[in-house]
């Protein structure tokens, strides 16, 4: 084997190291993920979409998620990687408030701070039904969720889109001051407020360092 053989396999080596994997829909891969009912079930099967393995999400007046522990040190991994597709968004909702709390598709992070459980704080990125990109927004129900609306409106629905974000930055842009572990990730498609259906797609979800 040749030095620059070498020098290629440890260079991919070393890429592989740097990525963790939360969820390997693409694989069929469940293991490790547990489901959070808040109001009604929403489905969430396994399908083939686009020639590819991905988890569906269909919500008709119901709100529960699913979410897995995993423990992400954000100084070696700070980039977060998911794509997903939404049928539809929910209208004209103001999801500034708890009766317009609801998203087709939404990802979060979440960050214990500790034992006590009042101190737990989670990043939300929503696809939004009607806010415009990159804005911000403090949950309705609590203040230790922060919103950040990636997608708006429907000019995208029907597609796949691809995400990639720091979110150590992200953490930042919510609550200030700093964070090293996240603690679990979480996928959710909720529609229990505005008593809307809704149906999402999510793919693979990963963590990396670049």
């Amino acid at each position: 084997m040749t030095r620059l053989m070498i020098i290629c396999l440890l260079a991919m080596t070393a890429a592989a190291d740097s990525r963790v994997v939360v969820g390997d829909f693409s694989h069929g891969e469940l293991d490790g993920w547990s489901s959070k009912v808040f109001d009604g079930v929403t489905r969430y099967t396994l399908v083939t979409d686009n020639a590819r393995q991905v988890l569906k999400a269909e919500s008709r007046n119901a709100a529960s998620g699913l979410f897995k522990r995993t423990r992400i040190d954000l100084t070696k991994t700070p980039y977060l990687h998911w794509s997903w597709k939404v049928l539809g968004t929910l209208g004209n909702i103001d999801e500034h408030t708890k009766a317009g709390d609801d998203y087709p598709a939404r990802v979060y992070v979440v960050f214990s701070r500790g034992v006590l459980f009042w101190r737990t704080r989670a990043v939300n990125y929503v696809w939004s039904s009607n806010q415009p990109r990159e804005s911000t927004w403090q949950n309705a129900f609590t203040g230790n969720a922060g919103m950040i609306a990636l997608r708006g409106g429907g000019e995208e629905t029907g597609r796949w889109v691809h995400e990639r974000r720091d979110v150590r930055s992200d953490y930042r842009r919510l609550f200030g001051g700093d964070v090293r572990y996240v603690d679990s990730v979480a996928i959710m498609t909720d529609t229990d407020n505005t008593h809307k259906s809704a149906v999402a797609y999510y793919g693979d979800i990963y963590f990396s360092s670049e």
